[in-house]
């Protein structure tokens, strides 16, 4: 029987080897992490350095009146599942959760998943094992979509954005285009960026919308360590990237009648050099060389329903992601 007063689960420490491929607003709403986990040292950002899952995960209880939103880059479900994906979903307990870089060829038939998620929408890619979002929710939604309207190559799109539609609002949940190594799909992106714009904002017209996954974007220089090097030059840290994070998050003036939006997680930690993907190359965990890549970020007029929102630093060696994790009131999603 679940613990009635904290999700606690223990496993054993991940047997298999590092892959070479690649303060707060609420102290107790996050993880805590036995002493004999390998995630007791801190890098110099203050995240823990851990490379594996800890040994024993558990999370506190839900505030009274919200639900719990996780999202979290798994880098291929075959793979995190190897590695104690399910040891963390089944500690945070979240009654949505959304995963972004699945990399599934077909929906996948896992007991684990469906029994706990009845709703369950994957968004594939048309390229094999590539990409991959999910919505796995306890609630039933209004409606499902997996399409990005206007942009004019849909095949591309298959595989990372999924809208579902509860009685408050509207969750996307995305894998955002990558702007390719040396920029060379940065074209790409903007392209995406133009369209995804008009979407999120027409959206919020209708209701309020919350929007989590992989941006794909470090919005300012404190969501990532090393800024100056790779300003203008690496994936993600782009002018026109950064630009036009900001023009959703604060639309010109131009944009009459467009509602804002709210990064949440930078709203509650404005100077905190936290981040969300740590290479799995050139020791980048341990040195605490990151990016803050994935968000949850709501329109502004949703953001004093929001009573808690972390990064879960120490749920690393799954992926060479973290998960992040928001709380808000039950009825934007539940309608009561």
């Amino acid at each position: 029987m679940r613990p009635k007063n904290k999700t606690a689960v223990k496993r054993k420490a991940a047997s298999e080897s590092q892959s070479d491929d690649e303060a707060t607003q609420s102290a107790s709403k996050k993880a805590k992490v036995s002493t004999d986990s390998p995630g007791s040292a801190v890098a110099s950002n203050g995240q823990p350095t851990n490379k594996v899952l800890p040994v024993n995960i558990s999370f506190p209880p839900r505030i009274s009146g919200t639900v719990r939103l996780s999202t979290w880059n798994i880098c291929s479900l075959a793979s995190a599942s190897k590695k104690g994906f399910k040891f963390y979903v089944e500690a945070e307990d979240p009654d949505v959760l959304v995963l972004t870089e699945t990399k599934v060829n077909e929906v996948p038939a896992d007991p684990f998943l469906t029994s706990r998620f009845p709703h369950c929408t994957w968004a594939i890619s048309s390229k094999k094992t590539y990409s991959g979002t999910a919505v796995l929710s306890k609630h039933k939604p209004l409606s499902v979509d997996t399409k990005l309207p206007g942009h004019p190559d849909p095949n591309s799109v298959k595989g990372r954005i999924v809208t579902v539609e509860f009685p408050g609002c509207y969750i996307v949940a995305t894998y955002v285009t990558n702007a390719g190594q040396g920029l060379k799909t940065l074209k790409e992106k903007n392209t995406w960026n133009e369209h995804f714009t008009t979407y999120i904002r027409d959206l919020d017209k209708k209701k309020p919308v919350i929007w989590m996954g992989d941006l794909n974007v470090a919005p300012t220089a404190i969501d990532l360590a090393n800024a100056k090097s790779n300003w203008n030059k690496t994936p993600g840290y782009t002018k026109d990237e950064t630009e036009a994070f900001q023009n959703i998050l604060n639309p010109p003036e131009s944009a009459a009648g467009v509602g804002k939006f709210v990064d949440v997680w930078r709203q509650n930690h404005p100077e905190v050099k936290h981040y969300t993907y740590f290479s799995y190359r050139f020791n980048c965990r341990t040195k605490g060389l990151g990016w803050r890549l994935d968000m949850f970020v709501v329109s502004e007029r949703l953001l004093e329903k929001v009573k808690m929102c972390e990064i879960r630093s120490e749920i690393y060696g799954a992926s060479d992601h973290v998960p992040v994790v928001m709380e808000i009131e039950s009825d934007i999603i539940t309608g009561s």
